[in-house]
């Protein structure tokens, strides 16, 4: 599987994705792919966002306001578990006397 998806790859590889659809996607932001030679570049993870916002379109009938609020909601949780996870990283880096204070202090 490659790394890179043209416009038309796209198209073809998200089965219910318009070409209409994926302008508007662009347009609005939903969808930040890279810009090369005047084109559009797909990366593998707008791949799996266009696949959801599909779902969302298609599925749950939501409109582009709603779509936004739904994606700009998914991504303040996607960045909340990265800073989580950085956070527990950190915690299991301490010394370990440190490290079982802050334990306990968390389960209070």
């Amino acid at each position: 599987m490659t790394d890179r998806y043209s416009e038309d790859e796209v198209v073809t590889t998200v089965t219910r994705l318009t070409r209409r659809q994926l302008v508007r996607f662009v347009e609005s932001e939903l969808v930040r792919p890279e810009r090369g030679d005047g084109v559009y570049i797909f990366r593998r993870v707008d791949i799996a966002r266009l696949e959801l916002l599909c779902d969302l379109s298609h599925d749950l009938e939501l409109d582009d306001t709603a779509l936004e609020i739904v994606i700009s909601l998914i991504d303040q949780l996607h960045a909340a578990r990265q800073d989580l996870a950085t956070i527990a990283r950190a915690i299991d880096k301490l010394p370990p006397e440190l490290h079982s204070s802050v334990m306990m202090a968390m389960k209070q």
